[in-house]
Parts: C-alpha cells; sequence; structure tokens
C-alpha cells in the first residue's frame, strides 16, 4: 500500500478503541496521523504505539462538540504534518436508554458531538483536500439506526442515522474534487462495546447470534485495516456508500 506513504490523516477520538485501531492501521501503511480527542494522556498511549512502529504521529487535545477546537485541529494538523488526505469522524458521545429517560442534554450532545462535528469537520478539512487533488472522508454509523426492535437505542440511533444523508450529500456535491465520502458501521471489541456487554449480558449474548462470521472485529485487524483497504485506489468508484463492518450482521438495503 505505497500509496498511502506520507498521506496525513486526522482522527476523532483516536485515544482508543476503533479510532485507535484506525490510526494504527493507517500508520503502518506509512500515514502520518494526528490523533484528537479529549483525553491527551489516551491520545500520547496511540501516538507512542505508532511510534513505537516507525511511524509518525501528533496528539491533538480536543473537544469535537467546540467549533473552535476543531477548526485549531485542522491548522493543527496542516501545519504540523503538511496536509490533510483522510478525515475520520469517530468520535460520538452516545444518548443511550428509553426516550423517556434521555435528557435534553443528553440528546443534544449526541447531536453535537456526532452529525454537527462531523458536519464541521468535513467543510474545516475540504479545502486541502482540493489542494492536494482529492481525499478520503470517513464517517462512522451504527446499526442502532436500523435494528428491529429500537427500544432503548431510538435517540442514539437517531445521532447515528443523521450522519448517514451527511455522508451522501457531500460524497455528490463533492465528487467533481476526487473526494470520496464513506459511512462505515462497524461492530468491534472497544471499550464502549465491552461495557456494553458487561451491564446487557443476555442481551450480548442473544446480539452475538446474530453475526453470521460470529465474532465481534478487532478494532485494527478488522476495522483499521478495512479503512486501508478503502483508502486504495483500487477503491477509487466507491463513494457515498454505508459499509457494514460487522461480520454481517446489519442489513443496510
Amino acid at each position: 500500500m505505497s500509496h498511502l506513504r506520507d498521506k496525513v490523516a486526522l482522527i476523532t477520538g483516536a485515544g482508543q478503541g476503533v479510532g485507535q485501531g484506525i490510526a494504527l492501521a493507517l500508520a503502518s501503511e506509512g500515514v502520518k496521523i494526528a490523533v484528537t480527542g479529549r483525553t491527551l494522556a489516551k491520545l500520547e498511549t496511540t501516538c507512542a504505539l505508532i511510534r513505537e512502529r516507525g511511524g509518525i504521529a501528533v496528539a491533538l487535545e480536543a473537544n469535537v462538540k467546540e467549533a473552535t477546537d476543531l477548526s485549531r485541529i485542522v491548522e493543527m494538523t496542516v501545519a504540523e504534518l503538511g496536509g490533510l488526505d483522510i478525515l475520520v469522524n469517530n468520535a460520538q458521545e452516545v444518548p443511550l436508554g428509553p426516550l423517556d429517560k434521555v435528557s435534553d442534554e443528553a440528546f443534544t450532545a449526541g447531536f453535537e458531538s456526532g452529525p454537527l462535528a462531523a458536519l464541521r469537520l468535513m467543510k474545516l478539512v475540504r479545502p486541502h483536500m482540493v489542494n492536494a487533488g482529492g481525499g478520503v472522508i470517513f464517517n462512522l454509523v451504527s446499526s442502532a439506526g436500523i435494528r428491529w426492535d429500537m427500544a432503548g437505542y431510538g435517540a442514539y440511533g437517531s445521532v447515528k442515522q443523521a450522519i448517514r444523508p451527511l455522508t451522501r450529500a457531500a460524497a455528490s456535491e463533492w465528487g467533481g474534487d476526487n473526494i470520496r465520502v464513506l459511512s462505515i458501521a462497524p461492530h468491534a471489541a472497544s471499550p464502549g462495546l465491552k461495557y456494553w456487554i458487561e451491564k446487557n449480558p443476555d442481551e450480548a449474548k442473544a446480539f452475538f447470534k446474530t453475526i453470521p462470521l460470529g465474532r465481534v472485529g478487532e478494532c485494527e485487524e478488522d476495522i483499521g485495516r478495512a479503512v486501508v483497504g478503502l483508502c486504495s485506489p483500487d477503491m477509487a468508484y466507491l463513494t457515498g456508500a454505508t459499509i457494514p463492518l460487522d461480520g454481517g450482521q446489519a442489513n443496510f438495503d
């Protein structure tokens, strides 16, 4: 994958879990990584793992709900790493629970950290991708928005589903700039999923039975490597799609 060497990626929520897995996979192909999140210590851990492999990474502490933070991290990524070719909108505050238990504050935080942050960052990175001759944007979504039983997942599903039309619109509007935009819906052994399994053991057991491949994905090996593949020139005609990285469980048709 030498085509990725010296490209630059900005990844939100990269201090752990799926964001970290994507960062490590891209870095292994020579991509220079800007890792962002609210907890600097976690970001430094990701950077240390990347540097151990001979990669280049910078830690940029930021809250994706703050517009000024988003402008700053884009500017710093370009200044410190020399450009911006790949954006991964991964960070998300999750409003879970029955509808009458989800507060306005939690619901609003879900939208501010999810679709609003994704939209803001997409608009911020676009000029840099245009200058570079193109780029790839990944927006992380979830099959929670298409569950047959939405009980307990209405707020979260709404937040994640709102991102998918943004992906489609950006793919349509920016295709002429050679900017591809994709939604990916992963199941991975992230801290968030592990916490959910601990809190909902019976539901988790039933959940696993619905995964045709019989397992939850690994953050780097399954999700991160898939992102590497999707950045390939071999995928240059793919844009605007929602790609389930979930072992065959979800049906987005």
